[in-house]
């Protein structure tokens, strides 16, 4: 970049950071509403109470690194715009959140800003943790004091310019962030409303379950229209969608069965999904896993895709090619017909998750494996052993292919250059 257009792009962010300081104050400036919570219970009920909290939350599960102690910060968090890696959330009081008073807690929650003001990057989901309620968070808060602490370091970001300044963070928040509470709609019943809460805030499932901007954000908690998750090569597939993973026509029952197990008799869940339920909503009580699904069952219902008139056209030597791969390495579990095994392997035959639009779940499964959590309800899933080692692009490409063209299915082939690009982003 030339010297004039370096000192332009400075003269820009200058007045973008003037404009958020000056627009977004509320983002920016004092706070009024962190005060007056008044000493929080520690009693046992409380402390109990925000376990159950932090683990709708999936706390541990980003505040943990691999191998470390929980809660003592130091995962990365991969982002489009660098590295960021969480923060020690232990009592420690040099390192985590020892000093922390319930009213500093609250107000990370609820407006994204830490103990010194500073504010917070929303990889940790403040957008949709500010709906969660002061009694929750003081909870949440209670619990939090009583684990162990832990004295390591915070570790620093490693973020590009001009994304790792607070001017930058004070722009992005001056035009996606608003600090809320969830209020409940009248109209609904109360385990509607529970559920919204649930899904909305500690559960931010629209943390992956929607698509977001090249800044990395979205515009509407209630839009979980699917999205491809940043830096992970997945696929959030629609929750609003009867061709993805809409579940407006399945039994409440069978919802709740899988937040709260990972498998149902026609559904299973894999990869980020699979930690999810592993960490999280496997711990959902059973009124909440219904009030969960009570709320998804509701979500506005998108049409799905038309079904093109004649299936598509694959080259003679490829399907051969899919048809042989698939008797030698997929028909034992998934059937010669794609028909699964109850109880153990998922049907293929029909199976939404072979036919959405995006492929990259597919190629993901193929190459790493496919294992269903351990959960308590369903505590020795089958799996499904990885292929990277054993098929190359073309291979794979292949019996995809297969899979997408076989049965009745219509879907589009999945091309050596989509696998190929899965298996870099899978090796980075």
């Amino acid at each position: 970049m030339s010297r004039p257009l370096r000192m332009a792009a400075w003269a820009a962010a200058g007045l973008l950071a003037l404009a958020a300081a000056w627009l977004g104050w509320t983002n920016w400036g004092p706070l009024d509403d962190t005060r007056g919570g008044g000493a929080v219970t520690t009693d046992a009920a409380t402390v109990a109470r925000g376990a159950y909290l932090a683990r709708l939350g999936n706390c541990m599960a980003c505040h943990t690194d691999r191998g470390g102690a929980a809660g003592a910060g130091g995962r990365a968090i991969d982002t489009p715009f660098g590295i960021v890696y969480a923060s020690n959330i232990t009592p420690d009081p040099v390192h985590g959140l020892g000093r922390w008073s319930a009213d500093d807690f609250w107000r990370a929650l609820h407006h994204g800003r830490s103990r010194d003001g500073r504010l917070l990057y929303p990889a940790f989901p403040y957008p949709n943790y500010t709906e969660v309620t002061r009694e929750d968070a003081d909870a949440l808060y209670a619990w939090l004091r009583s684990v162990p602490p832990v004295a390591r370091p915070n570790t620093p970001h490693a973020l590009r310019f001009p994304y790792d300044t607070q001017a930058a963070l004070a722009v992005w928040r001056t035009l996606y962030f608003r600090p809320g509470s969830y209020r409940p709609e009248a109209a609904r019943s109360a385990q509607w409303n529970r559920g919204a809460y649930l899904v909305r805030g500690l559960g931010h499932c629209s943390a992956c379950h929607t698509t977001r901007n090249a800044l990395g954000a979205s515009s509407d908690l209630m839009d979980l229209s699917g999205g491809l998750i940043p830096m992970q090569n997945w696929y959030a597939p629609s929750l609003a969608s009867p061709a993805e993973a809409g579940v407006a026509h399945w039994r409440a029952e069978d919802v709740a069965r899988l937040l709260r197990t990972g498998v149902t008799a026609t559904a299973t869940v894999l990869g980020p999904m699979a930690e999810v339920v592993a960490g999280s909503t496997q711990h959902l009580s059973e009124e909440d896993a219904l009030a969960m699904a009570a709320f998804l069952q509701a979500l506005p219902q998108h049409a799905p895709p038309p079904v093109p008139a004649e299936p598509p056209r694959v080259e003679a030597k490829v399907a051969a090619r899919g048809a042989a791969i698939y008797r030698e390495h997929c028909a034992a579990c998934h059937g010669e017909q794609g028909e699964g095994a109850p109880g153990a392997y998922p049907p293929l035959a029909g199976n939404r998750a072979v036919l959405l639009p995006v492929t990259a779940n597919l190629v993901q499964v193929v190459l790493g494996g496919g294992f269903p959590p351990a959960t308590a309800g369903h505590p020795r899933p089958h799996g499904m052993p990885p292929y990277v080692l054993v098929l190359s692009d073309a291979d794979i490409a292949a019996v995809l292919t297969h899979l997408r063209t076989s049965w009745g299915h219509r879907a589009a082939a999945v091309t050596e250059l989509q696998v190929a690009q899965q298996r870099g982003g899978s090796e980075r």
